[in-house]
C-alpha cells in the first residue's frame, strides 16, 4: 500500500500547490469524469477546513471539504468528496470520511450525495432525509448524521 500523508488545514492555510491540486482533482472527477459542467469554485472554500491523503508523489489521492453549519446547510456538512480514479477500491474513501466526521464539531452533520452511494453513506451513521433531488443532471439524496 502507498503511503500516505493527511493534511488538514483551513483555506487561508492551504498553499497554491496544494489549492492546484486540490482543484485539479475536483475537476477532473466532478466535471470531466462525471461529465458535470458546473461552477466548483462556489464560494464555500474559504470558509471551510480541507481533508487530503497525500500519496508519497504529492499527488492528492483523497479529499473532502468541511463547511461550517450555516453556509451549505443548518448543519456543519461535508462536501466535495472525492477518491482519485487510481486509488478507487482500496478503501480510502471510507478512510477519509471517518476522518472527516471525527474532524466536524459535535453534533448533526448534514451531506449532500449522490443517490448511488447512499448505502456507503450509511454504513457510517448517516440515514436519508430528503426525497431524490437533481443537481446539476446527477440524482442526490441529502443525509443526516446525529
Amino acid at each position: 500500500m502507498e503511503q500516505r500523508t493527511w493534511h488538514s488545514v483551513h483555506f487561508n492555510d492551504l498553499t497554491v500547490q496544494q489549492l492546484y491540486g486540490v482543484m485539479t482533482l475536483r475537476q477532473r472527477v466532478f466535471v470531466v469524469e462525471q461529465n458535470c459542467a458546473y461552477l466548483d469554485a462556489d464560494g464555500v472554500d474559504p470558509a471551510s477546513r480541507h481533508l487530503w491523503a497525500e500519496g508519497s508523489n504529492g499527488a492528492i489521492l483523497a479529499y473532502a471539504r468541511i463547511v461550517p453549519a450555516g453556509i451549505k446547510f443548518d448543519e456543519v456538512s461535508i462536501g466535495r468528496v472525492i477518491t482519485a480514479p487510481d486509488a478507487r477500491g482500496t478503501g480510502l474513501g471510507r478512510e477519509l470520511m471517518k476522518r472527516a466526521i471525527s474532524a466536524c464539531p459535535a453534533g448533526p452533520i448534514r451531506i449532500g450525495a449522490q443517490a448511488h452511494l447512499e448505502k456507503f453513506y450509511g454504513e457510517l451513521g448517516f440515514t436519508r432525509a430528503s426525497d431524490v433531488y437533481d443537481e446539476d443532471g446527477i440524482p442526490h439524496i441529502e443525509m443526516l448524521r446525529l
